[in-house]
């Protein structure tokens, strides 16, 4: 899998509702185990609530999805939860809507829009990113060779990591893996072959708009 769509970090926001105060928690998770660990830890902060409402799904093909209305109304609350993320097309993702309730009824659909909300929130809070499987690539050449190297490298949109200065000079560039023959063959071609040029780890790099972010 090349890409998917996650949340950055832990995130959380909230709102009133006809005195209902609802607040939404999202979180980027990597098993049902973590999962369960965050329903748990928000419920026993929030054990004075009146509801905590989760869902969450994980895997890359959202394999595990998983809900709870926690004593609302069936398909009210964990259902327009678990919604919201198959709908943001997110992977590894767990919320939680706490709800304090305020006196006042909603009916079926303002409880589905609360909780709707609630879930979003939370999860907007968190920043919604992309998950981009990259390789990296070291570049070496000589001190004659860096300008028009770099220019190259910049003018063809890549990401430089870092650039060492030793008795060579060596680039560390991020490249999507089917990008990857176009910087090697342009490389090779502009330093006439003498260019040391080998490849490191494959991962996972988060995107915000088409910019990485640095963990």
């Amino acid at each position: 899998m090349n890409s998917y769509r996650t949340i950055y970090e832990y995130g959380c926001d909230e709102f009133t509702e006809e005195r209902s105060r609802f607040i939404g928690y999202a979180k980027p998770i990597n098993s049902e185990e973590e999962a369960v660990e965050f329903v748990d830890e928000i419920k026993k902060k929030h054990k004075d609530a009146t509801h905590n409402v989760w869902a969450y799904t994980v895997g890359p093909t959202m394999n595990i999805q998983r809900y709870s209305d926690d004593g609302e109304p069936q398909g009210t609350a964990g259902i327009p939860a678990l919604e919201v993320i198959k709908k943001e097309d997110l992977r590894d993702v767990v919320v939680v809507i706490t709800r304090y309730f305020g006196g006042i009824k909603l009916g079926a659909g303002g409880l589905v829009r609360a909780y709707t909300r609630g879930a979003k929130i939370g999860l907007e809070a968190g920043k919604i990113i992309d998950r981009i499987w990259y390789q990296e690539v070291k570049i070496k050449v000589d001190y004659n060779q860096i300008g028009r190297v770099q220019n190259e490298i910049m003018n063809l949109g890549y990401f430089v990591k870092n650039t060492i200065y030793l008795e060579d000079v060596e680039f560390i560039i991020y490249s999507k893996p089917e990008d990857t023959q176009k910087l090697t063959d342009r490389i090779t071609d502009i330093t006439n072959g003498t260019a040391n040029i080998s490849f490191g780890e494959e991962f996972y790099l988060s995107e915000n708009n088409g910019e990485i972010i640095l963990d």
